[in-house]
């Protein structure tokens, strides 16, 4: 819509006609206080705390419902307004418990910070109060009936939002109350949203209620560790005696791609951390077959020393390695290069949740062809193919039901199964297998008679194609190479973890270097890569074939558990030495001939790339004694086979050299200042082997698809990749097992199992929907 100008305080502000003036004032840096108001949701207009005084208009108006238009005139604080103001906070306060020293939300409830500017501070209210007991609705949820102040905010972000419409209102005027659709119990998805949004203290986490204040907190925003859809997290860690522990999870400053959404996983599945089966200290087994804790330098030179006895004696080829799904994309890219150059073995591989090899084949040389997660969040249609984004990848059907509900995009819904975003959809459409799919949108009605959906979907001007791991292989590019044909469609696939993207693109492939350039054709590795050999290694399940043929003297697994992902009978791998790098004693680490343990993605810095493709910085937030990153582990290991690190990662180049404690004393703030733009210009010098750094230098250098906004990235925000810069001649594909984890609401693979909080849901969970027994 066209500008118009207005005026607010005597300022002249300029806004799109029809904007809230709430907003508009926002923008301009003018705050105007309201509970009931929140960005996104349905206007309420329940609090009266935003009023505002519009010139020739008799009575104050509401901020949060009036538009701007030419010409207005509105005055935002003035004596009167403030008499307002102060009016509405003695209502609220007349039955609201003053428990601030106790409440959760104390130094961060928007009541007290209008109580404390308003100055609300006697009521003329004499009655006395009535107390109600603190009601539990689910592990996660508990409800303090006496401090809510019925902004509604809380029924709405969970009917609009997310679809649940586990909240209502009960009664009517001065009894109404907020209760759960269950009676006394809450039947719903337990994102804790409600919890986020409730501006007071009514609405309080379980996991986190009567531990400690806002203050005595330091708070890290980092990416959740769990699914691939890569929200932002923001982290709230307390000292303890053995270094900072996570109190609370959640994203209330909305930096992120996620916005302000944070699934169960997100919110409450960061206890894993602490869980006092956590490994600190290296394992090696003894004499009598029993691992025993030992020191780091005799785990490192135990290892070390069995991986060059192996690779001098056997070769390369009798070394496997298998990577992970939830290390950093440094981490990743200095395991393949450990295993190709210190190794000698391009047997590597990682735990397949879907085959983004196939779909960066598919869209190689097509330039802005894949959509990231915001260009989702605006795309006018989308077609979505298989999969139930509401359990396996929550903040994607947040933003489909946000995109369909504020700019009435339109989404087709193409399943074998009912799923729960059809309420969303414009059409659905019911396949009995998908390989039919890609004949079917091109004009064929012999396996599906429903010309009508795939009319709707041609019709549309630009489209964007959501689809998983029910492609894979060739089935991949016979759907890509339908969408590029009609020339407006770009494309999203699916993986279930948080760097399952970021794995197959930093090469842990037996057949492709990073950024997918083939063994056979390696260009500018061949360069960095030292003695690289160019035979095709084994994949993951050859491995372990191998293994149990007696054909590999060594496997080294990063935080992986294939014994337990593929069932594998721990007598197979009796005449290989495991070497397990892990945060806990999974079933492979537990028949492992030397464990270390290792950091969590909340305890080391780098970066990952989630399934749209978009690159985020992880911050280190909390510290475990006794581990240490996978990225330092891979280093020593190195060393302690006789490598040169400097081989391995690309640090102190030229004689570089510096004051390791430039940053302190007066000087900190200025240097804090000048670090991200030092970084993000290749400035700053990389002057120790343990830099993650100093790989994510050598990873744009090398890796087409990675030419990243520094700036951008370094500010904390996500730069997207560009699948299409890998060259089509540089693609040669071999086919491998794809494993789909399918992970639910409460569920993410080997961490899930070890978080009490996610675990507690999930029998919430299953307890709630248990059939009552017969009378």
């Amino acid at each position: 819509m066209a500008d118009v100008t207005f005026t607010v305080d005597g300022k002249k502000l300029t806004a799109p006609a029809g904007t809230l003036l709430i907003e508009a004032c926002r923008k301009a840096g003018i705050e105007i206080p309201a509970f009931c108001y929140y960005p996104g949701l349905s206007l309420q207009a329940a609090c009266r705390m935003c009023v505002v005084r519009q010139e020739k208009v008799p009575k104050l108006q509401t901020a949060c419902t009036t538009t701007v238009a030419e010409g207005q005139v509105f005055v935002t604080e003035s004596p009167e307004i403030a008499q307002a103001r102060k009016a509405t906070i003695e209502l609220l306060l007349g039955n609201h418990p003053l428990d601030c020293p106790v409440c959760d939300a104390g130094g961060e409830c928007e009541l007290q910070d209008m109580t404390f500017k308003y100055g609300a501070g006697e009521s003329l209210y004499a009655e006395a109060k009535q107390h109600r007991e603190e009601q539990q609705w689910s592990p996660a949820v508990f409800y303090d009936r006496p401090r809510c102040i019925l902004c509604y905010r809380c029924t709405r972000v969970c009917g609009e939002g997310m679809d649940v419409w586990a909240l209502g209102v009960q009664n009517r005027g001065v009894r109404s109350v907020i209760t759960p659709n269950g009676g006394d119990r809450l039947d719903c998805e337990q994102c804790g949203m409600c919890i986020d949004v409730c501006p007071v203290g009514a609405l309080t986490s379980g996991s986190y209620r009567y531990k400690t204040r806002p203050w005595e907190m330091n708070h890290v925003s980092t990416v959740c560790t769990h699914c691939g859809d890569g929200c932002k997290v923001t982290l709230g860690l307390r000292q303890s005696s053995e270094g900072a522990e996570i109190i609370r999870a959640d994203n209330r400053d909305k930096s992120g791609i996620n916005g302000d959404f944070l699934c169960a996983k997100g919110r409450f599945g960061f206890d894993f951390v602490e869980n006092p089966e956590r490994l600190s200290k290296p394992l090696v087994r003894n004499a009598a077959g029993k691992l025993e804790p030992v020191t780091w330098e005799h785990a490192l030179r135990v290892a070390g020393a069995k991986l060059k006895e192996v690779r001098d004696a056997k070769g390369g080829a009798a070394i496997g390695v298998i990577g992970s799904n939830r290390t950093t994309n440094e981490e990743n890219y200095l395991l393949q290069k450990f295993a190709r150059i210190v190794l000698r073995t391009n047997n590597i591989d990682h735990e397949r949740t879907t085959d983004y090899a196939a779909f960066v084949q598919s869209l190689a040389g097509h330039e802005g062809k894949a959509a990231s997660l915001r260009q989702l969040a605006s795309a006018p249609a989308i077609l979505l193919i298989g999969g139930n984004p509401t359990d396996e990848h929550p903040l994607l059907a947040w933003t489909l039901r946000t995109n369909v509900r504020l700019n009435r995009a339109r989404l087709y819904v193409a399943s074998t199964n009912q799923i729960k975003l059809e309420r969303q959809a414009r059409a659905a459409l019911r396949v009995p297998n998908y390989a039919v799919l890609p004949a079917y949108l091109s004009g064929s009605d012999s396996v599906i008679s429903n010309p009508a959906f795939r009319e709707a979907v041609l019709a549309e001007e630009s489209l964007v194609v959501v689809f998983g791991e029910e492609f894979r292989g060739s089935a991949v590019p016979d759907l890509v190479q339908w969408g590029l044909k009609r020339g407006n469609v770009r494309f999203t696939y699916l993986g279930d973890y948080v760097n399952s993207r970021g794995a197959a693109d930093m090469g842990l492939l037996p057949d492709r270097l990073p950024g997918y350039v083939p063994l056979e054709q390696p260009g500018a590795f061949a360069r960095e890569y030292p003695g690289l050999a160019k035979q095709v290694g084994l994949a993951q399940h050859l491995m372990l074939v191998a293994a149990s043929k007696g054909q590999l003297g060594a496997l080294v697994v990063v935080g992986a558990n294939p014994v337990a992902n593929h069932h594998v009978d721990p007598a197979s791998l009796a005449n290989t030495f495991v070497i397990a790098q892990d945060l806990f004693l999974t079933e492979t680490a537990a028949i492992a001939d030397v464990v270390f343990p290792a950091a969590s993605l909340y305890e080391k810095t780098g970066t990952v790339t989630n399934t749209f493709g978009d690159v985020q910085m992880v911050r280190k937030a909390a510290d475990h004694p006794g581990v240490r990153s996978d990225f330092e582990i891979l280093v020593r290991l190195a060393a302690a086979t006789g490598t040169d690190v400097k081989t391995l990662v690309p640090f102190g180049k030229g004689g570089v050299a510096g004051d390791l404690g430039q940053s302190r004393g007066a000087q900190a703030g200025e240097a804090d200042r000048h670090a991200v733009w030092l970084a993000a210009n290749h400035l700053e010098p990389r002057l120790s082997p343990f830099d993650p750094l100093a790989v994510l230098d050598e990873i744009e250098r090398l890796v087409p698809a990675y030419k990243l906004d520094r700036l951008n990235l370094f500010g904390g925000n996500d730069v997207p990749t560009e699948p299409g810069f890998v060259p089509v001649s540089s693609l040669a594909a071999a086919p491998a097992p794809v494993s789909p984890a399918h992970n639910g609401l409460f569920a993410s693979g080997t961490l899930g199992g070890y978080s009490h909080g996610l675990t507690e849901l999930q029998q919430y969970q299953t307890s709630s929907k248990a059939p009552a027994a017969a009378d």
